[in-house]
């Protein structure tokens, strides 16, 4: 996610970090290097003038230059600028309270994931508490009401669909449908083109007056960089549009896009696809972004993720059995599928302070499903206690995973120094680096990287689920 850009940022950050003095011409450097970062990156060379004159007339005033850590005033600069380029603060939905109903337009043209993303949004509503109802009026597209149905199946909501070829016809009796069903929130599927033309406006604009929608969401493809602000600012000028949701976020290594959409056309990025998942869908949160970008990590999100997927009795068990020393094979199969549950490699590195940039696909992980075949292999009693492992049952075991015994004695020796790791954790609180030890992140975090089998295997996402939020934010702020 934004690997290019971020690698380039990330390291400006780390060249002035800590600096005692910076010059002008410091300043000069480093602006012409970040002017040159974000039009590789596709970013709207408006934006990129606005950004660059803006860091430099702050940059070189009193404020930078005679303060007492000039880098970190510097690398504030470059963070507040990015947080007002990418929006400021995140933006909710405007929806009607649950006794009245509330209509979500979905535009965007084929194949920028319109389809998908309204799946994904009615799982995030069903989630919160909301009752919504699909509304499949995509009748161009062969089989995306097909599609649609089944996405909607998936989840548990149900899709409106007619055999009528008339779409402002179908958004109609959908809404009708959900009054009489007690539905709150309708979210309706468009027809999109190959390419914006009259004829698609023109039904669309039918579709929009006849449902009244409080929220107009352009789907656009975050990897087609400016394109996607010219395809926003075509929609707006003709229905209007409220927000904005980028798909394929997680392949868009630049950030063209992103760091071009509200400046120019004024609207919000409200939501971003980070995968092929249902749960793959984040609200967009500028300051988050920026702090990626800036090579910070994202650790709100991460203690998010892991509130989300970690159950609160489970990680209360496994935390006293660290401070036991009763850490097992067993629970290390558990935080393996854990992790799992939070998401791609990439998008945990993303977030991790200090990993900007690091490319998982370029990580050797093959060791990490190895050792996951190898721990399913074993009988629960053998997981339970690996130290009744001995030859033949260490060659059973390479068997039944498909590995070689080399492999199986490899993970029993990276196990006990996971585990006297993890004892001495559960012991010292201290952690790695300022932030990590202000925000009271396990450091196995960093160092599960050389650890069994990559990440996961000394990743305890356990000692983050009780963590406060509003606190951890509060902190966040403090290194930026």
């Amino acid at each position: 996610m934004l690997e290019k850009i971020s690698s380039t940022f990330s390291g400006i950050v780390r060249k002035f970090s800590g600096k005692s003095t910076i010059t002008e011409k410091n300043i000069e450097d480093a602006v012409e290097e970040i002017k040159m970062a974000l039009l590789e990156a596709d970013v709207n060379l408006r934006v990129v003038r606005r950004f660059v004159n803006s860091t430099i007339e702050e940059a070189k005033g009193e404020k930078v230059l005679k303060a007492v850590d000039p880098g970190q005033q510097f690398t504030k600069i470059i963070y507040d600028k990015m947080v007002s380029m990418l929006g400021d603060t995140k933006q909710d939905l405007h929806l009607k309270g649950p006794d009245t109903q509330s209509v979500i337009l979905m535009l965007g043209l084929q194949g920028a994931g319109k389809t998908t993303a309204s799946h994904k949004l009615a799982a995030r509503l069903l989630k919160e508490g909301r009752k919504p109802l699909l509304a499949a009026c995509d009748l161009v597209r062969p089989a995306a009401v097909e599609q649609l149905t089944q996405l909607g199946e998936k989840i548990g909501v149900p899709v409106y669909k007619e055999n009528s070829k008339d779409a402002v016809k179908n958004a109609k009796e959908a809404l009708d449908f959900a009054k009489k069903n007690g539905y709150d929130t309708i979210i309706i599927d468009t027809a999109g083109r190959l390419q914006i033309d009259e004829e698609m406006m023109d039904e669309l604009v039918r579709v929009k007056k006849a449902t009244d929608p409080c929220e107009v969401l352009l789907v656009a493809d975050a990897m087609t960089g400016q394109n996607a602000v010219d395809i926003a600012k075509t929609f707006d000028e003709q229905l209007g549009l409220t927000g904005v949701i980028l798909t394929k976020f997680d392949s868009d290594a630049r950030g063209g896009a992103a760091l071009s959409l509200k400046t120019i056309t004024g609207k919000p990025i409200l939501f971003i696809g980070t995968g092929e998942k249902t749960e793959d869908f984040e609200i967009f949160h500028p300051e988050r972004i920026a702090s990626r970008i800036l090579g910070m990590g994202d650790v709100v999100s991460l203690v998010e993720k892991a509130q989300e997927t970690v159950d609160a009795e489970e990680a209360l068990k496994l935390q006293k059995k660290l401070q036991r020393n009763e850490f097992t094979l067993q629970d290390m199969l558990e935080q393996f599928q854990q992790v799992k549950k939070m998401g791609s490699m990439q998008s945990i590195i993303d977030m991790l302070p200090g990993m900007s940039g690091v490319d998982a696909s370029q990580m050797d992980l093959s060791s990490l499903k190895k050792n996951e075949a190898i721990i399913q292999s074993m009988t629960y009693k053998e997981r339970l206690n690996h130290l009744i492992i001995g030859p033949s049952r260490r060659k059973r075991i390479a068997k039944g995973s498909g590995t070689s015994v080399a492999d199986v004695n490899k993970l029993l020796k990276q196990f006990e120094k996971t585990k006297l790791m993890m004892k001495k954790v559960s012991r010292n609180k201290g952690m790695q680096g300022r932030m990590m030890n202000q925000m009271g992140i396990n450091p196995n975090m960093m160092g599960g990287l050389g650890g069994a089998g990559g990440l996961p295997a000394g990743m305890d996402i356990n000692s983050l689920k009780g963590m406060d939020l509003k606190k951890l934010q509060e902190m966040a702020k403090k290194f930026r």
